[in-house]
């Protein structure tokens, strides 16, 4: 074992271990030793038990601020799994949230608001034979509880991040309510928003 080896955290869900170790740059090798060493134990733990650990589903992620990041271009940040050497990965999905090394949470509202379009764009396509609490309750289950999932990731993003989600928000409030592009939503999305908040949907 490495001398003084920074200390690994382990996190078990019902189908995936998550392993996760702190350090500056300059022991950011250490930290990926010492994550080989835990992986080699639950490989051994799982071929016990006939069950097979896959490299393909292992990804490895650098967390940190631009020039952390930065510091360690020229450092071996790899880790092995098994006879697999697997790079860090650019982003990771993790209980369906997209998490970037930075953690600026860009893509994952990207994805947020791509899907909230398409579900809008569909909702249109019936909202003029629907009334406006049918309207409303639609929008509430497919639009805002992709909004609220896992939304404490959002908080202090700058307002230019949050700029898309704010975008489908007014978006949904003109379907609720059949307005135009040009007509003010802050009425009805603040009806919207707290119709919401009373109730709880499952999609």
């Amino acid at each position: 074992m490495i001398d003084e080896a920074p200390s690994v955290l382990a996190h078990f869900f019902a189908d995936d271990v998550q392993l996760s170790g702190s350090s500056n740059p300059d022991n950011a090798t250490a930290v990926c030793r010492v994550l080989e060493y835990c992986v080699d134990d639950v490989q051994v733990w799982c071929s016990s038990r006939r069950l097979q650990l896959n490299p393909g589903k292992s990804e490895p992620m650098l967390f940190g601020s631009q020039v952390n990041l930065e510091c360690l271009a020229s450092t071996d940040v790899s880790v092995r799994v098994g006879q697999t050497v697997i790079q860090p990965s650019d982003r990771v999905r993790d209980f369906y949230v997209i998490l970037d090394s930075s953690l600026s949470m860009r893509q994952h509202i990207a994805k947020v608001a791509s899907t909230c379009f398409f579900h809008l764009r569909r909702l249109r396509k019936i909202g003029k034979v629907l009334d406006r609490e049918s309207r409303n309750r639609l929008a509430c289950a497919f639009i805002l509880t992709r909004i609220d999932y896992c939304n404490a990731v959002f908080a202090e993003l700058p307002d230019s991040t949050l700029a898309p989600l704010q975008r489908v928000l007014h978006a949904a409030a003109r379907f609720v309510d059949d307005l135009r592009s040009r007509d003010p939503v802050t009425d009805t999305l603040m009806s919207f928003t707290l119709a919401a908040n009373a109730r709880t949907y499952h999609v």
